[in-house]
């Protein structure tokens, strides 16, 4: 029998992943698991681009609409859950099939989490109400002054993580990415991951034709529905903080619509340079689904 396989495809937004996914589960008759740290939250659908109500149908998902926003969701959590769901699949199936483009909910999947302390619940408090008051040049600042490790690190515009460093260094005087050199943790299931590549003007083009059509399918109306929870650290993420912006007056419709479509690009290429450090990852442009059961085939083979 051949060995129990996780497959990965992963890459930046907007690149094809979710149909490429679809096919590939398809073709081994098997469950999907989405790595992406907005899908799971049910109060969240056009502007996180979840797969169609069609394909949530036809092909078992976890890790989509699976939580609240009023729920608290990280990196250990996701290792913790897609590891019982891997363990489940596996029961009747040789092959799962894992989707997204947050590559922290990767790396702990696929390496474990690293045992970062918790941070003192005073500095934590204190961190969040500063950037309440004095926002996100302020937490750069900090950041750029006291953990200039995590500055160079590509992850500075993301507040939630930025504040999670925060804490760290202060809590224990030690940058957050000291606590990642741990030893990998060795999973009993072989994982082949692949990487969807297209060129940029093209991935550009799409982002912004994407952007387009979630806001003629809502994305505006949607974004006013959550307004009474803007503060929830779910909603602080690209389509949702541009159009609060907006709805508290503090931009116009047309800006808030090209700060989306910029800060999607932007996040597409952190995206690229967080996964271009993997070298385990198998990059595919074309043929993607013919690459992957080739792959496949020949680990199968050698393995």
């Amino acid at each position: 029998m051949d060995a129990k396989t996780v497959i990965i495809i992963t890459g930046p937004t907007a690149a094809g992943k979710t149909a490429l996914s679809l096919a590939v589960a398809r073709q081994f008759q098997t469950s999907i698991i989405s790595a992406d740290s907005r899908q799971c939250y049910r109060e969240l659908n056009i502007g996180v681009a979840k797969p169609s109500a069609e394909a949530l149908q036809e092909i078992r998902h976890e890790f989509i609409n699976s939580h609240s926003i009023q729920e608290e969701v990280n990196a250990a959590l996701f290792e913790e859950l897609a590891l019982q769901w891997v363990n489940e699949i596996f029961m009747d199936r040789d092959v799962v099939v894992m989707v997204g483009g947050t590559g922290l909910y990767l790396k702990a999947f696929c390496e474990g989490m690293d045992p970062v302390p918790p941070a003192d619940e005073q500095i934590r408090t204190g961190i969040r109400e500063k950037y309440k008051q004095k926002g996100l040049p302020w937490l750069k600042q900090q950041i750029s002054l006291k953990d200039p490790e995590f500055d160079k690190s590509g992850e500075t515009q993301n507040p939630q993580r930025m504040m999670r460093a925060l804490e760290v260094v202060e809590s224990t005087g030690r940058s957050v990415l000291s606590f990642r050199n741990m030893p990998k943790k060795r999973r009993p299931f072989r994982i082949i991951s692949f990487g969807l590549q297209i060129p940029k003007d093209i991935l550009y083009q799409r982002i912004d034709e994407r952007v387009d059509l979630m806001m003629e399918s809502g994305l505006l109306e949607e974004v006013r529905s959550l307004l009474p929870f803007q503060e929830m650290n779910a909603l602080q993420t690209v389509g949702y903080s541009e159009l609060f912006d907006y709805l508290n007056g503090n931009s116009a419709l047309p800006d808030a619509i090209s700060k989306i479509k910029q800060h999607t690009k932007n996040y597409a290429k952190r995206q690229m340079t967080w996964f271009k450090k993997n070298p385990t990852i198998r990059w595919t442009e074309k043929n993607s689904l013919r690459e992957i059961l080739d792959q496949y085939r020949s680990e199968s083979l050698s393995g």
